[in-house]
């Protein structure tokens, strides 16, 4: 059961990212006029590429593999892959990640390497984690902390992915969450903190579900005029609105989120990852998987990962996780800018 929600984590967190990545930064108007349904990949000759968000993920779960459920092992870990990862010279990276693995190879050490602010980084690193310790909540918040204090400090950034976890959480060990016993799993979760602003656009989300309220009337109330934005209190409502409205529909769930514009490639790739969790590999379109070109952090390294990471689950003996060509990143990194770089003047082009 743990595998296939680990593996439908990871695959998921990669097919969201890969199919939402041509229409990122794109209004709902706009992305209306280039996005159609059946979604397909478009980013190069029908096949799709990953981005930081599965990446991040990835490193999220090798982790976890060599951690053996320390959280300080976890932490030194996951920021050794941050800063590997930085030099690699990934495209988009964000500003406050971006300041944060500088302040990592400053001689920073991880909890003193976050900067404040309220993106989405730790919510996009942290639905593993929620899969991972799904039977224990301490756990969830543990990692959940050390993982985003490595790159952000503001308490948005750590409730956002905290609520993110426990989605994933929930969809690993339900079917269907009731929307009303979700959001009581929230606020318990963090009875001890300043969040009432927060607990608000949740309430707000979970009773535009109960209306029967699309994603784009929810994107509205919240007032994301131009898509869902970065900011996690925008990003995460709307992908937990999205979920429970779609928890075993990965692919129309996925569909109405890209729809609603915005960050697509970060708000499939979480979306992906908590809907993955409860469907499995089985629950994702095959032709959506097998569409990702990507190498060599490819499809099959990334079940291979899964599998890794439920056998150091299931044991206490030291797993090292798979590896990999890593001096292919850079030429990949090259190619995929190149690649970004042309959508970015295709988009000074009609239609408008």
């Amino acid at each position: 059961m743990k595998q296939q929600a680990i593996t439908g984590c990871i695959l998921g967190t990669a097919v969201g990212d890969a199919l939402g990545l041509p229409y990122e930064g794109m209004s709902a108007k706009r992305t209306a006029k280039f996005f159609r349904r059946p979604a397909k990949h478009h980013l190069i000759m029908g096949k799709g590429m990953i981005s930081d968000d599965s990446e991040h993920a990835c490193f999220v779960a090798q982790a976890l593999i060599a951690s053996l459920n320390n959280p300080d092992r976890f932490e030194k870990k996951l920021a050794w892959s941050l800063r590997w990862w930085f030099l690699g010279l990934p495209a988009g990276v964000g500003l406050a990640t971006a300041k944060s693995i500088i302040k990592l190879w400053l001689g920073f050490p991880p909890r003193y390497s976050g900067v404040f602010s309220a993106g989405n980084g730790p919510a996009m690193r942290s639905p593993l984690l929620g899969v991972v310790f799904a039977d224990d909540i301490e756990k969830i918040k543990t990692f959940v902390q050390r993982s985003t204090r490595i790159t952000h400090t503001d308490p948005k950034a750590y409730f956002g992915a905290l609520t993110i976890a426990l989605a994933a959480q929930q969809s690993t060990l339900d079917t269907e969450t009731n929307p009303s016993k979700f959001l009581l799993l929230v606020t318990k979760t963090l009875e001890n903190e300043p969040s009432r602003e927060y607990e608000h656009l949740l309430q707000t989300a979970v009773d535009s579900v109960h209306r029967g309220e699309s994603l784009n009337q929810f994107v509205e109330l919240i007032d994301c005029k131009n898509g869902i934005s970065g900011y996690i209190y925008h990003t995460v409502p709307c992908v937990i609105h999205c979920w429970l409205r779609h928890q075993q529909d990965f692919q129309n769930g996925l569909e109405e989120l890209i729809a609603a514009g915005g960050d697509t490639d970060t708000t499939g790739a979480i979306f992906g990852a908590i809907c993955g969790a409860g469907v499995g590999k089985a629950g994702i379109p095959e032709a959506w998987i097998s569409g990702i070109i990507d190498w060599p952090r490819s499809t099959s390294y990334m079940e291979k990962l899964a599998i890794q990471l439920n056998h150091s689950c299931t044991g206490n003996q030291s797993i090292k996780p798979p590896r990999y060509f890593t001096p292919a990143i850079l030429i990949r990194n090259l190619f995929f800018l190149c690649i970004v770089l042309l959508h970015g003047f295709r988009r000074l082009l009609p239609p408008y």
